[in-house]
């Protein structure tokens, strides 16, 4: 019995050792595995718990015009920030820091009293202010460099620029879709801590500077961009209107000169402003084009066959389509006219009659090489496509004749622009872009070239040309004409949607055009929403494109024209605004000028050409009355979408 005692005891040493020596291997491997394969894990865990971090953002890049005039940069600036379990008195820390910051104690008290390694108490501290604060020497709180956003020439196309947020963060515009390229590599202020969190004597301490974004060389010309500005402003405030644009570009790259909205707003106090005045309207809103449009409706019909320079129409007033009847502006109508005529005289049964003639599966899909109805692709944040609806069965043949005419599609305001650039552009169209290139110090690290390619042949681009010189030269945009260079163009006037209908006092006047006509080196739009009063655009809107390249052209470098003799009779035509029809018919025919009346009132508002513009005896003058009358689509039906 011993003896069998004697051997279990021995076996359960054995048993015991054996359990004991492979825990021992287990934990010499385990110790192993993780001292040998897992050394650097832990090493950079242990590190991390000891090290705490004081983000520093990077200076954003400068944002230049195109000349390199700086209209955005960053500017040293300060931030504080505290580290809670370092604060021990926290009631009178917060208190200080309050009153030398001029913010609420309770939301300083309240942000160092958390339980977390670091906390933003404010940021873009002036110097004075970091300065008190460093003096204090307080615990747990500190300073670090915090670059804002500062506009030396004053707020230049803040709607393009957009603004940027106190975390050094791209909000809106330019500053947001080009954020990855400007906003850099954050830098960081490194301290060593202790288990509680209090900073070590003689421990670790550094600093990782940060990287600077990268720079924006935009299509922007500030000197361009503030004679846009101020026409606009002055457009608006004649006209009485709600909102007014203009956008300058050059018609053969694409690339966008000046894009003016008023009313604007102070981009360093953008928060006093109404959040609309902040939209790029050009991208993100969308409007029915009107007559401007019938430039676009030509030059597909030419390039399709359906219409060409011999094509004659009469215009009675009217054209029945499907059941409905599409008016003319002037209720009389045009009577005979030829292709040319009818833009001059901004015919919409003739535009409606193209529209029909074209078809909707042929209409849409050259609409469509235009870019309407989609993106262009604009460098811009909040892009919207308009609204063209593709045809199909649903779709009245009505719908086809109103796009024709500019009615029942919309469309943004650069894609129009770009629609006229390509015309200007021997019929190559470029997509509008605001950024040139990007550059990292003398390093361009991407130029920006956008689509460019061929929607109408260059003879068809020359045709419609032409004729949109005619419309300056003879028809409704005479106001647009400036001596010595030749403008081509189409005025616009629209009605409003409003509850569902057309508006019957609610208009959108505009005008579209391009200069000098045989060679553009800039093309415009101007849009005005709600004028009050005369609101015809061959009366508001195009003396405003006048100007435009009365200062635009010299400035880049474009020599007027000579005026050429002529043994022609000439004579200047007499002013008639205020006078009744009556008296003005008279008088105008009198000197040998023929006459056209626009409307149904009794008192004159406006002529063209313009009074004291010395032309041919004969020319045909066309006076504006002050009726109440506007042509009306609203028996129209609505188009998708709207």
């Amino acid at each position: 019995m011993a003896k069998i005692s004697n051997i279990l005891v021995s076996r359960r040493i054995i048993i015991l050792f054996l359990t004991i020596l492979i825990a021992a291997v287990s934990l010499v491997g385990r110790l192993g595995y993780l001292q040998l394969l897992h050394n650097e894990f832990f090493q950079s865990k242990a590190t991390s718990q000891r090290l705490q971090s004081i983000p520093v953002d990077a200076r954003r890049g400068t944002i230049y015009d195109r000349n390199g005039i700086p209209l955005a940069i960053s500017v040293s600036a300060n931030a504080v920030y505290a580290i809670p379990s370092e604060i021990e008195d926290k009631e009178k820390t917060a208190a200080l820091l309050a009153e030398i910051l001029d913010i609420d104690y309770d939301f300083v008290f309240n942000r160092i009293s958390k339980r977390t390694a670091s906390e933003w108490i404010k940021k873009r501290v002036s110097n004075q202010e970091a300065r008190e604060i460093l003096k204090l020497g307080l615990a747990g709180v500190g300073v670090v460099e915090n670059p804002e956003r500062f506009y030396p020439y004053g707020s230049v196309a803040p709607q393009v620029l957009g603004i940027v947020g106190i975390d050094n963060q791209g909000l809106e515009g330019i500053e947001l879709y080009y954020d990855s390229f400007l906003r850099g590599v954050k830098g960081k202020a490194v301290f060593e801590r202790d288990a509680v969190g209090r900073e070590i004597e003689g421990g670790i301490k550094g600093y990782l500077p940060a990287e600077d974004g990268a720079d924006l060389v935009l299509t922007i010309d500030y000197y361009i961009q503030q004679i846009a500005l101020r026409e606009v402003e002055r457009a608006v405030h004649e006209t009485g209107s709600r909102l007014g644009i203009i956008i300058i570009a050059d018609p053969k790259t694409g690339e966008i000169l000046a894009n003016a909205i008023y009313p604007t707003y102070d981009i360093t106090n953008y928060n006093d402003f109404p959040i609309e005045n902040r939209k790029n309207i050009a991208v993100t809103d969308t409007y029915e084009p009107g007559s401007t449009f019938k430039a676009v409706t030509a030059a597909i019909a030419l390039e399709t066959g359906v219409a060409s320079l011999n094509t004659h129409f009469f215009d009675p007033g009217y054209i029945n389509v499907s059941g409905w009847r599409v008016k003319c502006w002037n209720r009389g109508g045009h009577g005979p006219q030829n292709f040319v005529q009818t833009m001059e005289n901004s015919c919409n049964p003739f535009y409606a009659k193209l529209g029909i003639d074209l078809g909707g599966e042929r209409f849409y899909n050259y609409l469509l090489q235009y870019n309407f109805g989609h993106k262009m692709g604009v460098d811009f944040p909040g892009e919207v496509g308009g609204t063209l609806r593709p045809p199909s069965d649903n779709v009245p043949l009505v719908t086809w004749a109103n796009i024709g005419f500019g009615q029942g599609l919309t469309c943004t305001p650069l894609q129009l622009l770009a629609a006229f650039g390509a015309i200007a552009n021997q019929g190559i169209y470029s997509v509008p872009h605001y950024v040139k290139e990007i550059r990292k110090g003398e390093e361009i690290i991407l130029p920006n070239i956008p689509e460019q390619r061929g929607i109408m042949s260059s003879e068809i681009a020359k045709i419609t040309s032409d004729t949109l010189r005619s419309v300056i030269a003879n028809g409704s945009g005479k106001r647009a004409d400036v001596p010595g260079y030749r403008v081509a163009g189409k005025t616009g006037t629209a009605q409003l949607v409003e509850n569902g209908r057309y508006s019957k006092s609610k208009t959108v006047t505009s005008f579209a055009g391009y200069a000098p006509a045989d060679d553009p080196v800039m093309s415009g739009l101007l849009i005005i929403w709600e004028p009050q009063g005369a609101f015809f655009g061959g009366i508001i809107a195009a003396p405003v494109f006048a100007r435009l390249v009365e200062q635009i052209l010299p400035y880049l470098g474009v020599k007027p024209e000579q005026e050429k003799g002529t043994s022609r009779n000439m004579a200047s035509i007499p002013d008639v605004a205020g006078q009744t029809v009556e008296n003005a018919v008279n008088l105008l025919k009198q000197q040998g000028f023929n006459v056209e009346v626009i409307g149904e009132g009794t008192r004159i508002v406006g002529q063209v050409p313009a009074a004291q513009v010395k032309v041919e005896v004969g020319t045909k003058v066309l006076i504006y009355t002050d009726l109440d009358y506007l042509p009306t689509y609203s028996d129209l039906p609505m188009p998708f979408g709207v």
